[in-house]
């Protein structure tokens, strides 16, 4: 390269610094004074809200402007989700999403489903956890083998087919190959919990973060550790894997399942954001997640933070939604709704 071309490309590079400057200034002028909605698609008291409240200060902070949060119950999340994919897109509403089962609810075409994850503006991974299954106080099994051999069906709590919940212990179900009814209707994860504790129903399959709410005072118990790897929550659990000799089949449903698992708690916006708007957001997020204030005060309530970026949200759907054979689908299909 010669002396000019050098001069030219340095010109070039002083030159675009102004605009990006500009570009950054006018969306911080734009947040300013405004609020934006951080919405939960369950009832207060459950993981989601936890984690919303949580991280919307931080989150306020890096976006120089008011986060207030916003609970939406219904069908598991789904409502909110699909209003959100319908709301302007002018960055000022956000909603932490439940990635696994909202992947799964577009896979299945579950009905009343309008979102397209691939098409809404992803602005990162919160957290993702390994999924437990938790047992009430009372319940007439210790082990996944003493359930196994129950004459009447394990009863599990959920709200909706597709809420992480009922499709979680449909799928654990179908690898068992055990008698199981699903008890769907409840608000959210929390009154899920209570359902067991109450002994309306046995079984809630959740997030080993999630069950540590009722298992510090006594109220549940944790069985099992739903993947191949213990829980650091929970690091004297053994895992499904070591209780029982599962065949390859469950193996398949378990593995995938903890694989949709890594999506986690999603934070995403509305499809069709200016460019720019949604690399600021994006920027916000990752600077707020990676706050050593919150990472600490996320590990002491024993709410971790761990932060992932968009592009791994979109990579872990991928292999979730899309890389799947037709008979595969289907079997998915039948087994996550046949509680409808």
């Amino acid at each position: 390269m010669n002396f000019l071309s050098r001069a030219f490309l340095a010109v070039a590079a002083i030159a675009a610094l102004p605009g990006a400057a500009l570009a950054q200034t006018a969306e911080e002028a734009f947040y300013k004074g405004k609020t934006v909605r951080l919405v939960v698609g369950y009832g207060p008291g459950g993981g989601y809200d936890v984690y919303a409240r949580l991280i919307a200060p931080h989150v306020a902070r890096a976006l120089g402007t008011n986060v207030v949060v916003e609970n939406s119950p219904g069908a598991g999340g789904l409502t909110a989700l699909d209003r959100v994919y319908r709301a302007e897109p002018d960055g000022l509403t956000m909603m932490i999403v439940n990635g696994t089962p909202s992947a799964l609810a577009q896979l299945v075409g579950q009905q009343g489903v309008r979102y397209d994850l691939s098409k809404m503006g992803h602005l990162g991974i919160v957290s993702a956890a390994p999924r437990v299954w938790t047992a009430g106080p009372n319940t007439p099994f210790r082990t996944p083998a003493e359930a196994l051999a129950m004459a009447r069906p394990v009863i599990w709590s959920a709200g909706g087919p597709l809420d992480g919940l009922a499709d979680g212990a449909a799928m654990a179900c179908e690898a068992l190959k055990m008698k199981c009814k699903i008890l769907l209707g409840y608000p959210g994860s929390n009154e899920a919990a209570l359902a067991v504790t109450k002994g309306e129903s046995d079984s809630i399959y959740q997030s080993d973060i999630s069950a540590q709410n009722y298992t510090r005072s006594g109220q549940t118990r944790v069985m099992s550790v739903l993947a191949r790897e213990r829980s650091t929550l929970f690091p004297d659990t053994p895992t499904i894997f070591e209780q029982l000799t599962l065949d390859e089949e469950a193996q398949w449903w378990f593995d995938y399942r903890a694989k949709a698992e890594t999506l986690g708690r999603i934070l995403v916006a509305p499809p069709n954001l200016p460019a720019q708007r949604l690399a600021f957001l994006q920027a916000a997020v990752k600077k707020a997640l990676g706050e050593p204030a919150l990472i600490t005060e996320g590990a002491r309530m024993q709410y971790p933070i761990e932060y992932g970026d968009a592009e791994g949200a979109r990579k872990a759907m991928a292999d979730v939604v899309a890389n799947l054979t037709p008979e595969r689908r289907a079997r998915i299909r039948d087994v996550v709704l046949r509680e409808q």
